[in-house]
């Protein structure tokens, strides 16, 4: 066996409908420079002999090239996704092989031969002898033809949504005709994708849906909720955490956070949805999976598209002009949000009819159905913050979209705006604010430049006369320009202490240290003075320490990532306003 290193950086399945089609099959990421017309060539060629070797359908096969090389993709059987990824890395290894591009002899221990075909086929089909299940496919196939959803992981498959579902292990499954149809049905789904704002606009959504009456589950960044309790914490923006929901025999309306990442890495576990959500697209982790600008980031979260019919309904931001520019391309009935409802592209829309929410003389207004709703003073909102959170207007107004869709009626609608975010459990880490004296401090989960750029506006406009102090910190997948644009963010409102943080369980193949390093230098590069920097890598520490730096009258922004630092933080603070704390004296 060689030594040289595999000549790709990534090979995976797609469990779901993704980036490149709409259906499960395998994506391998190639390594270098993106290959000439000549290497996909012979590529394809090689996987269309793989397939015919191992009687699977001929498909599309998809070719996405990127400054980094470029990802090949194909179709394959739900059932035999790990085989489709042993073909992908077969055709390609033998395809370099042929073009002298690697060493022949590139070749591991129990995987198809690079130099033989008949002994590259012998593999594979051994492979998907052992990993075929034909009943799977049956009923997969079956529900597709009922028109129910059916959900499969390498633990089980269910059939339905929620309180219409049925849940198998996947080594018990029953025969075709053994199945209960008739108890099986779909339930209404909202998912909800975005460069900022998922969580908050899911979490909003929730309470809608639960205000309508309906058992709602959701699942997000802090976890998988039914009727606003958890059931498990953690990051469950993926495929996860919507087919969590969607097993829960008690839930009668699923609202899903939708990540970049699992949209990549895994496609997306539901089949269809009533409504589909993109907030907004900014500048986030580039350098990712070939995606390295705008217009790619665009089109992974417009995916999303794919999972409505045509009596489904995509909301789009109408102040993105990403979003506007892609929207030419997507054939899903559309809905409008903006700033201002009189904005050209809501104006249109309103005159073919189509849905739009946006602000009119200080109002919400919603367009739905040809009826104008005014959904309340926009400034009365609690998530608004008087008005100042713009980019929570935005999220107020794509939620009110998503939820009459689902047909929830606009006065419940406006009932729910007119209350949530009064109290911290409703939105917790989102922009929370706490007063101790004249000191005002900010919670919020800002990740990135944009989302920085709003939170630090927000606190600005809260009337504070002090000094200006943050803790500042970024996930180690990010690439150093992104890194470095969050530093020159902070830069620009003039802090007047900035402690630097790590972020636990987010280093992300970087060490420790290594990225405020970079946000450091970047800092000092933006002319800020180096005695107001100061490291602190642990996030409570961070924190802990600008409260100890902290005066009265002063102004205290504490992006918090970690989901056990932001608890372990809104604690102490609620602790700390209980017990009538004020700048300058003792922490407990």
């Amino acid at each position: 066996m060689s030594s040289e290193p595999m000549p790709f950086e990534d090979s995976r399945r797609l469990t779901g409908i993704n980036l490149y089609f709409a259906g499960t099959g395998a994506v391998l990421e190639t390594l270098g420079v993106p290959p000439d017309e000549a290497l996909v060539r012979a590529w394809r060629k090689q996987v269309s002999l793989a397939r015919d070797a191992l009687g699977w359908p001929h498909a599309p096969l998809f070719e996405r090239q990127h400054v980094g090389g470029a990802a090949l993709a194909f179709e394959a059987p739900v059932d035999q996704l790990y085989s489709a990824t042993e073909v992908n890395e077969w055709a390609w290894l033998a395809t370099l092989a042929d073009a002298s591009a690697v060493n022949v002899g590139l070749h591991a221990p129990g995987h198809p031969a690079t130099w033989d075909n008949d002994s590259a086929f012998h593999t594979l089909r051994a492979f998907v002898a052992a990993e075929r299940r034909p009943e799977l496919l049956a009923l997969v196939r079956a529900a597709g033809a009922r028109g129910i959803a059916a959900l499969a992981d390498e633990d089980a498959l269910s059939i339905g949504e929620g309180i219409g579902s049925r849940v198998w292990p996947i080594s018990e499954l029953p025969i075709v005709t053994a199945v209960d149809w008739p108890s099986l049905h779909d339930i209404p789904v909202a998912v909800v994708t975005g460069s900022n704002g998922k969580t908050t606009t899911v979490r909003l959504l929730a309470a809608m849906a639960s205000a309508h009456g309906w058992h709602a589950g959701h699942s997000c960044t802090d976890g998988v909720f039914i009727d606003g309790q958890a059931i498990d914490t953690g990051d469950f923006s993926g495929p996860a955490g919507a087919r969590e929901v969607l097993r829960q025999p008690t839930v009668e309306a699923a609202i899903l956070e939708t990540a970049r990442g699992g949209i990549l890495r895994r496609g997306l576990a539901v089949q269809r949805a009533n409504v589909a959500v993109v907030t907004n697209v900014s500048d986030d982790h580039f350098g990712e999976y070939g995606i390295h600008n705008l217009d790619d980031l665009t089109e992974v979260k417009l995916t999303v598209a794919r999972v409505l019919g045509h009596d489904g309904l995509l909301v789009l931001n109408a102040d993105d002009a990403m979003l506007v520019k892609h929207a030419e391309t997507i054939v899903a009935p559309l809905a409008w949000f903006s700033l201002d409802d009189t904005h050209r592209l809501l104006l249109a829309h309103r005159e073919r009819g189509g849905s739009t929410c946006g602000v009119r003389d200080g109002h919400l207004r919603l367009f739905h159905q040809g009826i104008d709703h005014d959904l309340g003073i926009v400034a009365d909102m609690p998530l608004s913050f008087v008005g100042s959170a713009t980019y929570n207007v935005a999220n107020i107004s794509a939620a009110a979209l998503a939820a009459t869709a689902l047909g929830i009626p606009a006065d419940t609608i406006g009932k729910v705006l007119a209350r949530f975010g009064s109290t911290h459990a409703d939105n917790p880490g989102r922009l929370q604010h706490w007063k101790f004296g004249q000191l005002q401090v900010f919670v919020d989960y800002a990740h990135n430049p944009e989302g920085l750029r709003g939170l630090l506006g927000v606190a600005m406009s809260a009337g504070s006369s002090g000094r200006l102090g943050l803790v500042l910190g970024q996930a180690g997948n990010r690439e150093d320009a992104e890194i470095c644009e969050l530093a020159a963010v902070t830069a620009s409102f003039n802090p007047q202490r900035v402690v630097l943080k790590d972020i636990e369980g987010m280093l992300r193949g970087r060490q420790p240290g290594d990225v405020t390093d970079i946000l450091r230098a970047e800092l000092l590069r933006q002319a800020m003075s180096a005695d107001t920097i100061v490291d602190s890598l642990d996030e409570i520490d961070a924190v802990r320490g600008l409260l100890n730096w902290a005066q009265d009258g002063d102004l205290l922004v504490l992006p918090t990532h970690g989901t056990q630092a932001r608890q372990a933080v809104v604690a102490l603070l609620d602790q700390l306003q209980a017990t009538d704390w004020l700048a300058g004296t003792p922490l407990p």
